[in-house]
């Protein structure tokens, strides 16, 4: 049986660029939207958890939707970040997101309140209704304080829109499991997992540092679809000195991969408080393993 892959295989988490003065940057975001589509990427998740969605506004989100489409054309799937704590106005996101041209949801568990299961399912069924987009379920417990559970997931995914996951639940026996007994397209939202959900029926990745390093994570999975389980291998080992440091170094991957945007000279920015923007010695070791990364990848 064949992975579904609604949004295809490599997708990137989004930053959301800023001005020097903290607004949002429209032409910027056109420009990295373009360079991503360009560097391999399949897909573009705006306004989630890297990009900034707690401090930027509806309208924001929305004008951010149409800037990319605009940017990427047909060459690349739009993913819009609609989630929220409040069901009425994650189905307004969703509709917002709708009418800017988005090609799917990704709607995160409803966090701070931790809401039941039998809740948890009707908030994405609600959403799910409420457009005719499919939607990208986000099961990330350790932000939300609520799991998507086994058999919650199970029914969700007989509704025809709920089609994926961005899972980063760190449960790769459910996930396994739920893969095996349903058509829901597994996308990895923990760079470390990437190959491990992958090769047991995953179908690609969500990624924030695709943000810096696009090609050498699509190249593990261009690998192991060509049946070079070994090169595959060898090269996931390669990203995870820069993966770790972007994601597991105690600052948020949105600190780390603006920090790496500037020196690169791709559009970023700021980061919106209560964020900080990561020190100099930071970026530097940052971008020194940026530079190993794609030495070795070369």
């Amino acid at each position: 049986m064949s992975t579904p892959r609604p949004f295809g295989r490599a997708l990137c988490a989004m930053i959301t660029p800023f001005t020097a003065t903290g607004e949002l940057d429209l032409d910027g975001a056109r420009e990295l939207a373009y360079h991503l589509v360009s560097e391999g990427c399949d897909g573009l998740v705006l306004n989630g958890t890297t990009g900034e969605s707690p401090t930027t506004t509806d309208a924001e989100k929305t004008a951010l939707v149409r800037a990319v489409r605009e940017a990427a054309g047909d060459r690349a799937h739009i993913v819009a970040g609609v989630g929220s704590s409040d069901t009425r106005s994650t189905v307004e996101l969703a509709i917002q997101a709708e009418q800017a041209g988005a090609d799917g949801l990704l709607v995160v568990t409803p966090y701070y309140s931790r809401p039941p299961q039998d809740a948890v399912e009707a908030h994405f069924l609600r959403v799910a209704d409420a457009t005719a987009l499919p939607l990208m379920l986000y099961d990330i417990p350790a932000r939300t304080g609520t799991r998507i559970e086994r058999a919650t997931m199970l029914r969700l995914a007989g509704h025809p829109r709920i089609v994926a996951v961005k899972d980063c639940a760190y449960d790769l026996l459910t996930s396994s499991t739920v893969i095996a007994r349903t058509s829901l397209a597994y996308y990895s939202g923990c760079e470390e997992l990437n190959l491990p959900l992958y090769a047991v029926g995953g179908a690609g990745f969500v990624s924030t540092v695709a943000n810096v390093a696009p090609r050498p994570l699509r190249s593990v999975l261009d690998a192991y679809d060509s049946g070079a389980p070994a090169e595959s291998v060898r090269l996931n080992q390669l990203t995870l000195p820069l993966a770790e440091l972007m994601m597991a170094s105690g600052l948020p991957g949105t600190v780390t991969a603006k920090a790496l945007l500037a020196d690169l000279g791709l559009p970023g920015g700021g980061v919106r408080e209560p964020l900080l923007p990561a020190g100099r010695e930071t970026a530097d070791e940052l971008l020194l393993a940026y530079g190993e990364l794609l030495h070795a990848t070369r």
